[in-house]
C-alpha cells in the first residue's frame, strides 16, 4: 500500500511539475478583433500554444499605442507577470516597454516590427530582450509592385501607366518598409508614374474616402497598390462606384490572406496578393518554447531575425488557404520544429510552405 501511495505521489509530482513548467506568454496584439489579419494572427498563435503546451493570453490594443503601453505596464509591474511578453514595435512603443520591463523578471520578444537602428543604439543590449522575428516587408512591397506592373497590359513607349498607392500609418515600420519596396520597383519601371501616395491608417473607410477624391483628380489611374487588404477594398469600392471594373479597367494589389482577399484573388478583382506573415506569432512561440527549455537561439540563426514569410499568393494557394481557414490547429506539427537537440546547422523552417504541406 505504501509503495502504491509513494508511486501515486511521484506520478502526481511529475504531472504537477510538468504543469508548473508550462511557460506563460502574453501577446499585446496591436490590432482589433474586427481586423481579419490580426484575428488570424491570434488564431495561428493559439494553435501553436495548444501544440506546445504554452499558457497563452492575448489582449488587443485597438490600434491605440497608449492602450498597448497601459497593457504592458499592467503585465510588467502587476502581480501576475507572464514569463514572456510578446509585442510589436508598432508606432515605436518598444523603448517605453523596455524601460517599464527593467527588473520585472519578464523576458521580452518582439514580432513584426523590431527596434529601429536608432532605438537599438539608445537602448543597448539587454539580457531580458531575448529576440525578435520580423517579416520581409520591404521585399514584400517590391514583389507586389512588380507583379502589378507585370500584369498591366503593354502601353506605347510614349505613354505612362498611372498609379495610386494607399499606405498604413506613417509611423509604422511595416508601412514604411513596404513603401520603400514599392519605390524600389518603381525606380526600375520609369513608365509607371506614382500620382499620389496617401496614408489611410490601414482602414477601409479612410481609403474609400481618399480614393473617391483621388479618382476625380486622376481619372486615368489603372494601378492601385495597397499595403493591406482593408485599404484595397476601400479603394476598390470607390473605383467600382465610378464605373471602373476591378481586374479589367484597374488592377489592385493587397497584403494579407484574409478570406475576403483570397476570394477576391480567385474572382479576379485582386490581381496581386501578398501574404504569409500572419504566421509570425506562431513561429515566435516555437522559439520561446525552446528558450524556456534552455535552447540558445543564437546558435540557430540568431536571436534577431528577418524571415521571408511574405510572398505572392497564387490561385492554387488561395484555394488551399480558404479550405484550411476553419481548421483550429492548421495541421502544423509545431513541436517537431524545435531546435532542441539539433545540430548547429539546423534552421527553423518558418515559411508558408511549412503551413501548406
Amino acid at each position: 500500500m505504501l509503495k502504491i501511495l509513494h508511486l501515486s505521489l511521484l506520478l502526481f509530482g511529475a504531472v504537477f511539475g510538468s504543469c508548473a513548467r508550462a511557460e506563460s506568454v502574453l501577446f499585446l496584439n496591436p490590432g482589433t478583433e474586427q481586423e481579419a489579419f490580426w484575428v488570424s494572427y491570434s488564431q495561428f498563435m493559439q494553435a501553436a500554444a495548444r501544440d506546445l503546451g504554452i499558457d497563452l493570453e492575448i489582449v488587443y490594443s485597438q490600434r491605440r499605442p497608449e492602450q498597448t503601453l497601459a497593457q504592458a505596464r499592467l503585465a510588467l509591474q502587476g502581480t501576475r507577470r507572464p514569463d514572456y511578453l510578446v509585442f510589436a514595435n508598432e508606432q515605436y512603443v518598444a523603448p517605453q516597454i523596455l524601460r517599464m520591463a527593467h527588473d520585472s523578471g519578464v523576458k521580452l520578444f518582439m514580432v513584426n516590427a523590431a527596434l529601429t537602428p536608432n532605438q537599438q543604439s539608445l537602448v543597448g543590449e539587454r539580457a531580458d530582450r531575448i529576440g525578435s522575428l520580423v517579416p520581409n516587408d520591404e521585399e514584400g512591397g517590391y514583389l507586389m509592385m512588380n507583379e502589378l506592373i507585370r500584369l498591366h497590359p503593354a502601353v506605347a513607349p510614349s505613354e505612362e501607366i498611372e498609379l495610386l498607392a494607399f499606405s498604413g500609418l506613417k509611423i509604422t515600420p511595416s508601412a514604411q518598409l513596404r513603401e520603400r519596396g514599392m519605390q524600389r520597383a518603381l525606380a526600375e519601371h520609369p513608365q509607371v508614374r506614382l500620382r499620389q501616395l496617401v496614408y489611410s491608417g490601414w482602414t477601409r473607410q479612410r481609403a474609400y474616402e481618399q480614393a473617391r477624391q483621388l479618382l476625380a483628380r486622376y481619372p486615368k489611374v489603372s494601378l492601385v497598390w495597397s499595403a493591406n487588404d482593408e485599404m484595397a477594398f476601400g479603394a476598390m469600392q470607390a473605383f467600382t462606384e465610378a464605373g471602373r471594373v476591378p481586374g479589367r479597367d484597374v488592377l489592385f494589389s493587397a497584403v494579407n490572406t484574409s478570406p475576403a482577399a483570397l476570394q477576391a484573388l480567385l474572382d479576379g478583382r485582386l490581381s496581386a496578393l501578398l501574404g504569409g506573415h500572419f504566421t509570425l506569432g506562431g513561429w515566435a512561440l516555437v522559439e520561446l518554447h525552446d528558450h524556456a527549455q534552455g535552447v540558445d537561439l543564437d546558435r540557430y540563426g540568431g536571436r534577431d531575425r528577418q524571415i521571408p514569410l511574405m510572398q505572392l499568393i497564387d490561385k492554387a494557394q488561395a484555394r488551399q488557404m480558404l479550405a484550411m481557414g476553419n481548421s483550429p490547429n492548421y495541421g502544423v506539427p509545431f513541436r517537431k520544429l524545435s531546435a532542441k537537440g539539433r545540430p548547429a546547422s539546423y534552421r527553423y523552417p518558418f515559411s508558408l510552405q511549412t503551413l501548406m504541406h
